[in-house]
């Protein structure tokens, strides 16, 4: 995977780059239209303001008179009305724009995470993903909103400025403009370094971040460890890298800033000089000189600001291009046409086409690797679990027992061969035609923030608090809810984190009963947990296997001695397969693991006897 992090900020400005966000800012256009007409209108009344007081001094102040002094004071007014007015639209307008586009770019970054397959959730950081999702996304909508909003302005008022200045006193406009080149080639040269070292500090600051989280969700083991020492370390030498690149974008702009002040303040004490010198000498009108420190003292801003805008189009490309290249990213698994025609797809699904799920799996002929590079976990392999077979996988950890799990639920497909469902190969049907009718239940199962009914509902959203409650006496989950304070509607908290892991997993065993699966996938649901939930957990897991295609990857050997079909698996291989009892008369490599892990269970009883 590309890291995007290391985006060039010294390329030019790609409209190809930006087109690609043409989808998002299209639908804003005339809100844009609007905000851009508005800076027309604020940009006219700045420039005009100069010269309405250079109108006051010409026909009130010189000749000292009152004399149509309510015309300018009335002209003032109602300019300000205009401008506050302005202000107020293109605020809120400009509000809208920025929200909008973001989220535009979020529900549609979403929506292709949705779509992508398992093996992208493997090799890519969470982090990543909401980076992208959150910050990136923003960012683009921030820049585009205001961005626009700020370079029209800027454009219209140095225009309206140059203009105006050369229609009324060339000599004097050219005195300002001739500062233009240096501070264009000041602010050039500053920004460069400027954002080459913000790029710095938002990748230490990403660091930082990482850090933390790391420091907080590791906390536990930092204090077991007694490593609170090296990590402190640790993050105060990434906030020493911060600090130290901190300083250095303090010490180019503290010389940037008051450079730029400088050529300001230049050119407005030179058209002061020469103003004076014209109108002690020449007899000129003191509005001209008026006129002209005003369009000086507020002329370099907005130059710097397009400078700036300009800086930022090109930095914001980073953005775009980790956005558009997630956008782009292939999902790894695809529905054909035909089939989204017939059967649809995750989000728009014509299950009045569904066949219903019988529950007989194949492998016909299956070479799977999981990448390119990689060797072949499965070649030529050959299985088939009828409708309602109990499969157990079991190996030693690492052994790749979920490889079988993962082409089943087709979060992986085959490099060569055929899965079959039913007698029909499964890419013939959708992708959410099979993970509707699946069941899985995780090692660590995942809860969402809410209360226990909501959770056990995800299994059938349609269903009601009755078969939501059916569920979980099923599975023997109502003993354990009913004795919370709340019961059913106790908060689980982020993630499931107020209950304990046997608490997690027997409300997704009731999830699953509720999703009434055909094909049913157990992945260790039993690793974790003490021995009376462990029981608890079996007679559940009974509960959901009778009448279900079923795949255990078994953690302890004892509970899967029922299996209709025992794999073993060792280094990505199936060695050995058949019934709990052939297996133990094969003596190979089966028989070593039960009688290894008999032993450790049978120490382990001593021990809790008390009789060692």
């Amino acid at each position: 995977m590309a890291d995007f992090e290391d985006f060039d900020y010294s390329k030019p400005m790609s409209l190809e780059l930006w087109k690609k966000m043409l989808p998002f800012i299209s639908p804003q256009k005339a809100y844009l239209f609007r905000c851009a007409l508005l800076m027309l209108l604020v940009a006219g009344i700045d420039v005009g303001l100069p010269l309405l007081l250079g109108y006051a001094i010409r026909n009130n102040i010189v000749p000292m008179t009152l004399d149509g002094i309510e015309r300018v004071i009335i002209i003032a007014a109602v300019l300000m009305i205009i401008l506050g007015v302005s202000v107020r639209i293109f605020v809120a307008l400009g509000i809208r724009v920025e929200t909008e586009i973001s989220r535009r770019i979020r529900n549609a970054v979403f929506f292709h995470l949705q779509k992508l397959s398992l093996s992208y959730y493997d090799k890519t950081p969470v982090g990543f993903m909401m980076a992208r999702t959150n910050s990136d996304t923003g960012r683009i909508g921030d820049l585009v909103a205001w961005g626009l909003i700020d370079f029209s302005w800027s454009v219209f008022y140095c225009l309206g400025v140059i203009i105006s200045m050369f229609i009324i006193h060339w000599q004097l406009a050219m005195i300002v403009c001739a500062t233009i080149p240096p501070l264009a080639l000041l602010t050039w040269f500053f920004q460069k370094r400027i954002l080459a070292t913000n790029r710095i500090m938002r990748k230490i600051n990403s660091q930082m971040t990482g850090a933390m989280n790391e420091g907080i969700t590791g906390s536990r083991t930092v204090k077991v460890l007694v490593a609170e020492k090296q990590s402190l370390a640790e993050y105060t030498a990434i906030t020493d890298d911060h600090r130290f690149h901190a300083t250095h974008m303090a010490r180019l702009r503290s010389i940037f800033i008051p450079t730029v002040m400088f050529i300001g303040s230049a050119a407005t004490a030179s058209v002061l000089a020469y103003g004076g010198w014209e109108i002690a000498f020449r007899g000129a009108d003191l509005a001209i000189l008026a006129i002209f420190l005003q369009y000086a003292g507020g002329f370099f801003d907005p130059i710097q600001n397009i400078a700036n805008i300009l800086t930022e189009f090109v930095s914001t490309q980073a953005n775009i291009e980790r956005v558009s290249g997630l956008l782009e990213q292939d999902p790894g698994i695809n529905d054909r046409p035909t089939v989204i025609e017939r059967y649809g797809d995750a989000f728009n699904p014509h299950k009045d086409n569904w066949e219903p799920i019988i529950g007989d799996v194949e492998f016909r002929d299956v070479t799977f690797r999981y990448s390119p590079e990689a060797e072949n976990v499965l070649e030529n392999f050959h299985l088939h679990v009828p409708a309602g077979t109990y499969v157990a996988i079991v190996g030693e950890t690492g052994a790749g027992k979920s490889t079988l799990v993962n082409l089943v639920c087709r979060f992986y497909e085959p490099v060569s061969g055929e899965i079959l469902i039913d007698q029909r190969d499964y890419r013939e049907r959708s992708q959410l035609w099979l993970h509707s009718s699946l069941g899985y239940v995780l090692q660590s199962p995942h809860l969402f923030t809410g209360t226990i009914r909501d959770n056990i509902r995800y299994g059938k959203l349609e269903a009601s608090d009755e078969e939501v409650e059916e569920a979980a006496r099923i599975v023997h989950a109502d003993s354990i809810i009913l004795k919370m304070e709340k019961g059913y509607d106790t908060e689980v908290g982020e993630g499931g984190d107020r209950l304990s892991t046997g608490e997690k997993q027997l409300i997704s065993f009731a999830r699953a009963v509720l999703a009434d699966p055909k094909i049913f996938i157990l992945d260790e649901a039993t690793s974790s947990v003490d021995t009376e939930m462990e029981m608890m957990l079996q007679n559940a897991i009974r509960t959901l296997l009778v009448g279900r295609t079923s795949f255990v990857i078994a953690h302890r050997l004892s509970t899967i001695r029922g299996a209709d079909l025992i794999l073993v698996v060792h280094e990505g291989k199936i060695i050995e397969r058949g019934k709990h009892g052939d297996l133990m008369k094969l003596k190979g490599h089966y028989y070593d693991l039960f009688t290894r892990q008999f032993e450790e269970e049978a120490e382990e009883k001593i021990l809790r006897s008390g009789k060692l």
